[in-house]
This record gives structure tokens, C-alpha cells and sequence, in this order.
């Protein structure tokens, strides 16, 4: 790993770890469910949730809203029901290694904003009493993170995020199928996945494992973007540092422009068909913007999503 990491282009664990403080803006407020096997907390993404333990009599101060009128009008006295929530939740990422995440024209690279998204994710599962895991993916990575509790789950991630972007070959793309042929072995069920990619190794055959995880876990997506990939520049003549040296792009054609734009937005393209396929929760975070917002944005997406259903 650098002594010195590159600010904005590569992974610095201290940045990591300064993102805590921001996690408690994110984190579940504490609630508790009437009974006698109540928990702490109730989730915000969609998981195992709220079980029914049994049914007890009524109490002063339980919830009318439990009340279990079927047990009440066979005993002929008032009962409650009691719910058991689940108290802890494992969270796993899947975080995009690629040489592709390697690029960002706006304070960062996707690959450090990557890292950044997804250690507020895992200091948010450490103040919400979650699990936290991560699985990187690209050439020379073939690493995981088993999901671990507290402060010290989270800083094994986030160091795991500092060595793979050290580590990761920037000339070989590994497919998105084989990171989900590998996360659908590690993850348990009801467990909330959340891949964080540009799109770039989205191919055909990821929309099998995909589909297949999606149905025993909670799976969103954050789906990376550049200000110069979502649109093309001026016209005019540009340099862009790259591992190969220096290169000048002229962008004076209108055609050149456009087929720039439609190339990456096809790469993004690929990815969040296969989120639409499945109905999956997907938003888009710049590389120059902070994740919280992208972040709240799944979590108010699901709350969304259970009002509805429960309606």
C-alpha cells in the first residue's frame, strides 16, 4: 500500500474512518416492539423483520393495535400478541475492483468514492447493531470480509477497501457474474446486500446469480458515475492522465461528443437493466458528490416500500 496515498485517487484509511461521525445521521432510530422478546431496534431495509412469538394476556399499556381477538373470543379473556424482531443483521458488499473504477475527472475516482460509499454503509451497520461484511472483486482480488459486529467489524472492512485498491490490477476487468456466484455462497438469507459498481463488469450472465440472491436477501445498488461519463464536454481538446501516459481527446465533433456519452451510458445501462429486471432498489452517485444522500436514498426508498405493502 502507499505510504502516502493520492487524495481522490487512492483509498486513504483515515478518510474512511472520519466517515463515522457522519453515520449517525443514517443509523435507525431506536424503537421497540410490545412484548416480552422485544428488540432494540427495527430495520430499515427489508429483512427477516418482525416474527410472532405467541400471545399473552393483555397487560395495562400494551398495544391495542396487537390485540389477538381470535385467542381473545376463544378464551373469552383479552389477549396480545407478542412479536420477537430480530435483533442483528448481516450486511454484505460487493464492491467493483475494476481497472474502469479507476477513472474520475471530479475531486475522486470511483474507485476511493467506492470506498467511501461503502465505509458509511459499514459504520452504519456498526451503530445499528448489524453484521458487516464486503467482497471485492477485479483482477488480482479474490478477497472477502467475514461479516463482523461493532467498530471492529467495520474497521476490518475499510481496511480490507484500503488493501484492495492497493492491490487490484488495472489492466484485466473481471466479470460481475463470478462476484455474485461468489456472494450468493456467502451471504445468508435475509441478509441486505449492496453493490456498489459503474456498470462497466455488468454482463449477461450476471442476471442468473443476480436473481437467484435476490430472492433469499435484500439486494440494492449504487451504480458510479463521472460528470464526463454522464455528459460529454465542450467542444474543445482535453488531456487525461492515464497508467499509459498522457492522452488528448478532441471533442470539436458533435458525433465524437455523442458517441461518448452513449458509450458510458450504455455501460451504466447494463447494469441497472439488470436492477430493473428484479425490481431492484438502484440509485446514481457522482464521483464529486458525498454518499449520504445516496445512501438515505435506499434507506427512504425501503421504508417507502413497506408502507406500501403494508397498506
Amino acid at each position: 500500500m502507499n505510504a502516502q496515498p493520492v487524495a481522490g485517487v487512492d483509498v486513504a484509511l483515515p478518510e474512511l474512518i472520519a466517515l463515522r461521525l457522519r453515520a449517525r445521521r443514517l443509523a435507525r432510530p431506536a424503537t421497540r416492539v410490545a412484548g416480552i422478546h422485544s428488540a432494540a431496534h427495527a430495520s430499515r431495509f427489508r429483512g427477516r423483520g418482525v416474527d410472532y412469538a405467541e400471545s399473552r394476556i393483555y397487560q395495562p399499556g400494551d398495544d391495542i393495535r396487537q390485540m389477538d381477538w381470535r385467542v381473545t373470543a376463544r378464551s373469552g379473556k383479552p389477549h396480545t400478541k407478542v412479536f420477537e424482531e430480530e435483533r442483528e443483521q448481516g450486511v454484505l458488499l460487493i464492491v467493483d475492483e475494476n481497472p474502469a473504477m479507476r477513472f474520475g475527472t471530479r475531486v475522486r475516482f470511483k474507485s476511493v468514492q467506492a470506498a467511501r460509499v461503502a465505509a458509511l454503509i459499514a459504520w452504519t451497520a456498526a451503530r445499528n447493531g448489524d453484521r458487516i461484511g464486503a467482497l471485492g472483486f477485479g483482477a488480482g482480488i479474490d478477497a472477502e470480509v467475514k461479516p463482523g459486529g461493532g467498530a471492529r467489524g467495520a474497521l476490518h472492512v475499510l481496511r480490507a477497501l484500503a488493501e484492495w485498491d492497493a492491490q487490484a490490477d488495472r489492466t484485466t476487468q473481471v466479470p460481475l457474474s463470478q462476484a455474485l456466484q461468489r456472494a450468493r455462497r456467502i451471504a445468508r438469507p435475509g441478509s441486505r446486500v449492496v453493490l456498489i459498481s459503474d456498470g462497466f463488469s455488468a454482463d449477461a450472465d450476471a442476471q442468473g446469480p443476480l436473481s437467484l440472491l435476490a430472492d433469499h436477501c435484500d439486494v440494492a445498488v449504487i451504480v458510479l458515475g463521472d460528470t464526463l461519463e454522464l455528459a460529454a464536454p465542450a467542444p474543445g481538446r482535453y488531456a487525461l492522465q492515464g497508467d499509459s501516459g498522457r492522452v488528448l481527446l478532441d471533442f470539436a465533433a458533435a458525433r465524437t461528443r455523442a458517441d461518448w456519452q452513449h458509450w458510458f451510458a450504455q455501460h451504466r445501462a447494463n447494469l441497472t437493466r439488470l436492477c430493473d429486471k428484479r425490481a431492484l432498489r438502484w440509485v446514481l452517485l457522482e464521483t464529486h458528490a458525498e454518499p449520504d444522500a445516496a445512501v438515505a436514498q435506499l434507506l427512504n426508498s425501503d421504508a417507502r416500500r413497506r408502507r406500501a405493502a403494508n397498506a
